[in-house]
């Protein structure tokens, strides 16, 4: 399994994007149904209350962008770190910030899903 590193970039990418574009058929996918999902302000969400939040309006991301990513591969795991950018409504607030985050992709039957997201806010 070794060699997964791009292709997880790529498929996290592909996520991010479809939370700035409310993919939610995209997200469905890549999201494990067991996600924990810990957000900067230490709030935390599951795959159905990430995805919840953003069906009702309550977060809406507008941009979601990442760089320096980094992988390292253990097999059926991937675990990705980097920066991203993100622009988000939550609660009727816009804000805009930078976040260090780390990420884990776990090879569930032969499909890659994300299994945690952890960020930590940039200073301004």
């Amino acid at each position: 399994m070794a060699g997964n590193g791009q292709t997880i970039i790529d498929l996290d990418r592909k996520r991010m994007t479809a939370m700035a574009e409310k993919d939610i058929r995209t997200l469905t996918e890549v999201l494990s149904d067991d996600l924990i999902y810990t957000h900067s302000s230490a709030r935390l969400d599951t795959k159905q209350s990430l995805i919840g939040n953003m069906e009702n309006g309550s977060t809406v991301y507008t941009s979601v962008v990442p760089s320096d990513v980094k992988a390292q591969d253990l097999g059926d795991s991937v675990v990705l770190t980097g920066v991203c950018r993100i622009s988000v409504n939550a609660g009727g607030k816009p804000n805009s910030f930078g976040v260090r985050f780390t990420d884990v992709y776990a090879n569930k039957g032969g499909k890659w899903q994300m299994v945690t997201w952890q960020s930590t806010k940039l200073p301004d």
